[in-house]
């Protein structure tokens, strides 16, 4: 063999080891600095409406134009914007402060899921008569009875405080629907134990009851029998909504929800998995909004 020719085998055998680039085409980060303007506005002033209730006054909307500007509309400073308006306690005319706005929206938003919108009005004039008929039964010696009447004013007056129990972080997501489906509001909704079953299934876990799960739970809530749903032994209705808000599938109900409320759309399963998992160990449910709501697919920007 001669020299030339094992030098060139050389060579060539040197540049079919060299390593090759690992480069991923079309695997570019997004470049978010380019979008309009007039999307952006879009999208704070979308914000503003889901969160708070409201349009941003002129001077928020520059001001949050400017801010995501500055910071190349990434998906950070889009959290960011919306971590203000879930958390800032800044006084704000008109609003108390966005914490104060975004709180009672979303107290708001989860009685338009479960009981229909009630006003606090309404709520507080059924507690009224609550309280009247626990006050006539009292006097009258009815004491079981009376004892009854004030369950249910103490059910409803639950409610009311809620929005701002959960604002302070002293009730959880869990305890703030089992409250909503928990009363006599709910109740007369969904009239007989039959109705009242399969609400709570599809207005939470986006289902109906098995067989089993409604037989269980019927006897559970009818014959205060001890029965067992999902896992869990109860023998009462208190117990029914405290096992059915204490699943997992409650949580995969709340993602659900919320991509049906924010995206128009239910959550696929990779979607509803990642959330939901994130949900359970984080109990962050304003974090969960947040990650939806700064999305490509919710600001229009794809």
């Amino acid at each position: 063999m001669s020299k030339n020719f094992t030098y060139i085998l050389i060579f060539f055998l040197a540049i079919s080891c060299e390593s090759e680039d690992n480069i991923i085409p079309d695997n570019n980060a997004p470049y978010y600095g380019e979008v309009s303007t007039l999307l952006l506005e879009n999208y704070v002033n979308r914000c503003y409406i889901d969160l708070l209730g409201r349009e941003p006054l002129d001077d928020e909307m520059i001001s949050d134009v400017q801010f995501l500007r500055d910071n190349e509309v990434t998906i950070e400073s889009r959290d960011d914007l919306l971590h203000k308006l879930q958390y800032d306690t800044t006084f704000v005319e008109g609003d108390s402060s966005y914490n104060q706005a975004y709180f009672h929206r979303f107290y708001d938003l989860v009685k338009v899921r479960l009981i229909e919108g009630a006003s606090d009005s309404y709520i507080n004039a059924q507690n009224a008569n609550w309280f009247l008929i626990y006050t006539n039964d009292s006097l009258s010696g009815n004491m079981i009875t009376a004892y009854k009447r004030l369950l249910e004013y103490n059910k409803l007056n639950d409610i009311l405080k809620s929005e701002k129990q959960y604002r302070n972080g002293s009730i959880s997501i869990i305890e703030l629907h089992r409250r909503m489906i928990y009363n006599s509001i709910y109740d007369n909704i969904n009239m007989n134990t039959f109705n009242y079953i399969n609400a709570v299934f599809d207005n939470l876990l986006f289902r109906f009851p098995t067989n089993y799960e409604f037989n269980e739970s019927m006897l559970m809530i009818d014959d205060n029998s001890t029965q067992i749903l999902m896992g869990s032994s109860g023998n009462c209705k208190l117990d029914v909504t405290t096992i059915i808000c204490n699943s997992d599938e409650f949580y995969e109900g709340l993602v659900n929800w919320s991509y049906i409320t924010f995206l128009g759309r239910e959550a696929n399963s990779t979607e509803r998995d990642k959330l939901m998992n994130d949900l359970i160990i984080n109990s962050d449910y304003q974090k969960i909004q947040r990650s939806i709501m700064s999305s490509d697919e919710y600001a229009h920007f794809d």
